[in-house]
């Protein structure tokens, strides 16, 4: 299944107003982002998965993330059954669910990398394990460790009364998918669920990078904000500067995963610096 798959065939839901929790307009998250609109850019968010190639690896990793361009870092939670993800990122969450990832090795890395780096710290996680550690436990210690908020790709928010209430008592930025197949009722009720961001699905499939990041992009995120959403981040294909540059001319943040893992997986830590550098337009 696709992200794009996941979000269109959820269950239709309507708008009501007041339904959900306002977002916080000074989270560390929308800090950041006005941040980097003060200075003319979009933020650059980097993903790298918790517990690749070793727990350590994953963190210091993560921690050269934020310290070489990256604004935002994503970390996602390893999970049995990667669905939504591509090849390199399911091989990685695979090695890392192989070397034994348990969930609270996640709020350790959180912790870790936020007292390394002033980058802002999001979770990217299927919806299995926080239902598996309990929605407030899950929210209560990612907001203890630091952590500004989560993504979630496989649910919709009409079936995220829990975690609506959770990330309301914690403070946490609840970050949901649009697809370039999601009507303009659906994405009305995402803009007004999601605060933070709302995460733009790019490309059509399962994630990867890709040689052009489809230019249906910049009318799905003029959508997102049509619908109300304050800041649109573009995701899914993103892997060269050439198209940070392209999305950064329309878009709040762009999203590179794929080719960070790559990066990771090939040369380690120093490769994945690299390579951040280039993406931030701080080599060259």
């Amino acid at each position: 299944m696709s992200y794009q798959d996941a979000i269109s065939q959820a269950a239709p839901f309507t708008v009501l107003d007041g339904s959900f929790p306002a977002p916080n307009a000074q989270s560390p998250l929308a800090a950041r982002l006005a941040e980097c609109e003060k200075q003319g850019r979009a933020a650059l968010i980097g993903y790298l998965p918790v517990g690749f190639p070793t727990l350590d690896e994953s963190i210091d990793a993560a921690i050269a993330l934020g310290n070489n361009g990256a604004d935002i870092i994503e970390l996602g939670v390893p999970y049995s059954d990667p669905v939504m993800d591509g090849p390199v990122i399911q091989k990685a969450t695979g090695v890392a669910l192989e070397n034994g990832f348990k969930l609270p090795q996640l709020f350790e890395a959180v912790r870790r990398i936020t007292e390394a780096t002033d980058a802002v710290v999001v979770v990217m996680t299927y919806w299995n394990p926080v239902l598996a550690y309990g929605v407030k436990n899950f929210a209560r210690d990612l907001a203890a460790a630091g952590g500004a908020g989560m993504i979630t790709p496989d649910l919709v928010p009409d079936e995220a009364s829990s975690w609506f209430e959770a990330s309301d008592e914690y403070g946490l930025d609840r970050i949901f998918l649009a697809a370039l197949s999601s009507s303009p009722e659906r994405l009305a009720t995402i803009a007004k669920a999601s605060s933070g961001f709302v995460y733009a699905v790019s490309v059509m499939g399962v994630t990867g990078a890709r040689t052009s990041v489809s230019e249906a992009a910049r009318t799905l995120v003029a959508d997102i904000k049509a619908a109300g959403a304050p800041r649109a981040c573009v995701g899914l294909g993103v892997s060269t500067r050439a198209h940070v540059e392209e999305i950064g001319e329309y878009a709040d943040g762009v999203i590179v995963g794929t080719a960070l893992v790559k990066a990771l997986a090939s040369g380690g830590v120093e490769a994945v610096a690299k390579l951040t550098r280039e993406l931030a337009g701080r080599e060259g």
